[in-house]
């Protein structure tokens, strides 16, 4: 299950690096590569929404110190 949430939080980072460039520079870089509502887009997005529904469970999960 470690490897699937650490998958899922790069893909996050992802998307809110997006965010953060639609935010301050207008500028949306997965339309830019793939294109303007194209199905790669479209699928960029969706891996991003259920990647950030997948991160939710770190909400929840207690930190264990490493000693």
């Amino acid at each position: 299950m470690q490897i699937l949430q650490k998958v899922a939080l790069v893909f996050t980072i992802i998307g809110a690096i997006n965010w953060g460039l639609i935010g301050i520079f207008d500028f949306n870089l997965v339309a830019a590569i793939f294109g303007d509502g194209s199905i790669l887009s479209r699928v960029v997005y969706t891996i991003v929404g259920i990647t950030g529904l997948i991160n939710i469970g770190l909400l929840f999960t207690e930190y264990k110190d490493g000693k």
